[in-house]
């Protein structure tokens, strides 16, 4: 009987060398200066872009998010974690509180987890039933079409990661006291199942990706990489151009001519 070799995942085949770190930030530095062009074609033209992040633990979902957002407007780039439902919440469709956190024109929210939870955590963790998971992956579709019908730009990642980075990502949480933070009791309790969120993740890309709301997955081995490759495919989603803008010349002023004051400021420690 011939030997069937098991398919690898996404992030299983053969990953590049780590990126350098002067590549990596002469790329960012580019697709920032694009970033920001987006973000003033969007508020110029009044579109809604909802961006929705997924993965495992460890996964770089953060990373990836916060190398998207850190050079333009929060007020236009949204990015929204909600905590745990509330027992308030818990008794309101399913839907409802993420629906008011859903952009109005001229905004890009981008989900650090969204309604998928239902599909994922939620699931292999017992939080809710698998009639309830069921119903979940039954309507949102039907959910995701109401919104792209209403003139959001919906975009869906997933982002990929092997059992052995995922694991090395976690300990290095254990062990970095900068990141003990990133650290929960979900993650230690999760650690164990990665069958079971692989079943999870299947059955939700099975019911959920559509032709109007896709999954792209994205392979997160190198996180500089990951970075730079959900950036440029995200700015391949949204069509847009370059808008003039006036140069700015900054206008004389005087300095000097007002003397110096005597109040006793309370000027910190300079330790460095």
């Amino acid at each position: 009987m011939a030997n069937i070799k098991k398919a690898k995942s996404p992030a299983e085949k053969s990953t590049p060398q780590p990126l350098k770190d002067k590549a990596y930030e002469k790329e960012l530095r580019r697709l920032h200066v694009e970033l920001v062009k987006l973000q003033q074609w969007v508020v110029s033209k009044g579109l809604k872009v909802c961006v929705v992040f997924e993965g495992r633990d460890g996964a770089g979902k953060g990373g990836t998010i916060k190398a998207i957002t850190e050079r333009v407007s929060p007020r236009v780039f949204r990015v929204v974690a909600l905590p745990a439902p509330t027992e308030k919440e818990k008794s309101q469709l399913y839907f409802q509180r993420y629906v008011s956190h859903l952009p109005s024109a001229g905004e890009i929210v981008i989900f650090d987890r969204s309604w998928y939870n239902r599909a994922g955590v939620e699931r292999v963790m017992g939080f809710c039933t698998p009639e309830q998971v069921q119903k979940f992956l039954d309507g949102t579709p039907t959910m995701e079409h109401a919104m792209v019908d209403a003139g959001i730009i919906l975009i869906k990642y997933w982002l990929e990661v092997t059992p052995k980075e995922q694991e090395r990502r976690l300990r290095d949480r254990i062990d970095d006291g900068r990141k003990t933070w990133k650290l929960s009791p979900m993650d230690i309790k999760s650690f164990k199942l990665w069958d079971k969120y692989t079943e999870a993740r299947d059955a939700m890309f099975a019911a959920t990706d559509t032709a109007w709301a896709p999954w792209f997955v994205a392979r997160s081995e190198d996180k500089k990489r990951v970075r730079l490759n959900v950036i440029s495919h995200l700015l391949s989603q949204i069509p847009y151009k370059t808008l003039p803008v006036e140069p700015v010349k900054l206008p004389k002023r005087k300095v000097g001519k007002v003397k110096p004051t005597d109040y006793p400021f309370r000027y910190i420690t300079e330790r460095f």
